[in-house]
């Protein structure tokens, strides 16, 4: 197969990047914006409840399969929009679902480069992936410093299967994202007071001390079996 056609997802992703950028899909993804379109928003969930939540799924999707830039507010949207239980696992969704396109992308575009480039590094880190890669994800996922684009490439570049990085991606964005879903929901009674959100929230020592103990407790079967495997070699 000729490298142009191998390359296609890879164009196809820039294609919609690009088609983001100039339809304004970066503005539109703003606390202000939102505040403004908040009663038509609201009305087209009245109106075609189905419908708003498939477009919020795709739009939630493409945006994170291209990067751009407005996860927060996405996320806050969804519970203004359906509420916190709903637009929480509207939120959950459709994050995962671009999280994977994004994967399975790289995986085969460009792992095949990285392969081809710096195939010792990555044999040699292999090994490691698949047997704590869940576990490194899981707590890269529950720690919101790190951004969202680079935790979803570089499990596929470092040969991560795909069944645990779809679990680990799930688990771990669940509670930051019904942290923003329920700042969200809550969203209406700021506006009228002509406040927006503090999204900042999630940093706060309350939110970001439990996501980093959760983050630690999945690193515990790595701590255990490196524990392991040193007294093994202490006394082997």
């Amino acid at each position: 197969m000729p490298r142009f056609l191998r390359l296609w997802p890879l164009l196809l992703l820039a294609l919609a990047l690009l088609i983001g950028w100039r339809l304004g899909l970066t503005r539109a993804l703003s606390f202000p914006a939102l505040a403004r379109h908040q009663a038509g928003l609201l009305h087209l969930v009245a109106r075609h409840p189905v419908m708003a939540a498939i477009i919020y799924v795709g739009v939630y999707a493409v945006s994170v399969a291209i990067s751009v830039p407005g996860g927060a507010v996405l996320t806050a949207a969804g519970g203004l929009l359906f509420g916190i239980a709903f637009g929480g696992s509207l939120a959950v969704l459709g994050a995962s679902l671009g999280a994977i396109a994004l994967f399975l992308i790289a995986r085969t575009v460009l792992r095949p480069l990285m392969l081809r480039y710096a195939g010792a590094l990555s044999e040699r880190l292999r090994p490691g992936i698949e047997r704590d890669g869940f576990s490194y994800l899981l707590a890269l996922r529950l720690i919101p410093a790190f951004p969202f684009w680079l935790v979803n490439l570089a499990p596929a570049l470092l040969g991560m299967r795909l069944g645990p990085y779809a679990a680990a991606t799930i688990l771990g964005i669940l509670p930051g994202t019904f942290v923003y879903v329920s700042i969200g929901a809550g969203l209406s009674a700021l506006i009228a007071r002509g406040r927006t959100p503090d999204a900042s929230l999630i940093f706060s020592p309350p939110v970001l001390g439990p996501l980093l103990g959760l983050a630690l407790l999945s690193l515990l079967p790595v701590l255990w079996r490196r524990r392991k495997a040193r007294a093994a070699q202490r006394h082997g």
